[in-house]
């Protein structure tokens, strides 16, 4: 599963472009529910979600926001807030948020549905936060932001997002995303070693958005099927480049190209104008 997601976006598609893959669960959002709209109430309003967002803005990547299941979750069960800072270590938030057997339920659910929908027609992903983020955020949600990461607790964030993945091992995802605050070096990446071995087992892709140090060489990206990022690696890629191509894609400027076998990425902003929106990927199209 893993070469079958770099070899569709390697891929130029039916119309000799490069793929597109979107970001835009907040867009999606606030455009179809309104600003406080929240699509994770059930698996059912969230496969209506989704199938409206897909059918506007037809991605060529199918995308997840998992984070975004949890961010709804703890908002409803406070209860689950109060426990994850009752102790003072840094990674025992995130450890207990992802242990919750709620939103694993709901997650299991959401992704049963949407391969039922999408019937092959295109991937579909999970986007998470790289682990030091999430470990942050849900630090940060309990009470404990002032309190240090390590990067034993970082560590550890990795093996607890680790766990999640086995969580949903039942589906044929076509793999996984992480999203990170660059640059990042070899220490860094060196932290997905969990990560990587269960979605090695599972077969499933692990796509790295992130910026990249000069450090970093093409040993520690071989693990990866693919990365997005706003420059190409200097170190070089096994799979293919994902052009992140930042706010200047919404200011009319045109577009740089990208390599053969490589593809386009694009944050689309919550704010965003419906007409720029559409505007702006046909363009790209």
């Amino acid at each position: 599963m893993s070469a079958d997601l770099a070899r569709y976006l390697s891929d130029r598609g039916d119309g000799g472009g490069a793929r597109l893959w979107l970001k835009s669960s907040g867009y999606a959002r606030r455009l179809l529910l309104g600003a406080e709209g929240d699509p994770w109430g059930s698996p059912a309003a969230f496969l209506s979600f989704f199938a409206q967002a897909h059918g506007l803005l037809r991605p060529d990547v199918a995308v997840v926001e998992v984070a975004d299941l949890y961010r709804s979750w703890t908002r409803r069960h406070h209860d689950l807030v109060a426990d994850m800072g009752t102790r003072k270590r840094a990674a025992v938030p995130l450890r207990k948020m992802l242990d919750a057997e709620g939103p694993r339920l709901a997650l299991n659910e959401v992704v049963e549905a949407l391969l039922g929908h999408l019937r092959g027609r295109c991937p579909l992903v999970l986007a998470f936060p790289g682990p030091r983020a999430w470990l942050e955020e849900a630090k940060a949600l309990a009470g404990l932001g002032d309190l240090a990461a390590d990067d034993d607790a970082v560590e550890d964030a990795a093996m607890y997002v680790a766990d999640l993945l086995r969580a949903v091992s039942s589906h044929m995802i076509a793999g996984v995303c992480f999203e990170e605050a660059g640059p990042l070096g070899p220490a860094a990446l060196a932290t997905y070693r969990p990560i990587l071995n269960v979605a090695e087992h599972y077969r499933w892709a692990v796509v790295l958005r992130a910026g990249l140090a000069d450090t970093v060489t093409s040993g520690d990206l071989a693990p990866f099927a693919a990365v997005i990022s706003a420059a190409v690696p200097h170190a070089g890629l096994a799979g293919p480049f994902g052009l992140d191509l930042g706010a200047g894609a919404w200011g009319g400027a045109e577009t740089p190209d990208v390599a053969a076998g490589g593809f386009r990425f694009l944050d689309v902003p919550v704010d965003a104008r419906p007409e720029t929106v559409l505007e702006t990927l046909d363009r790209l199209r």
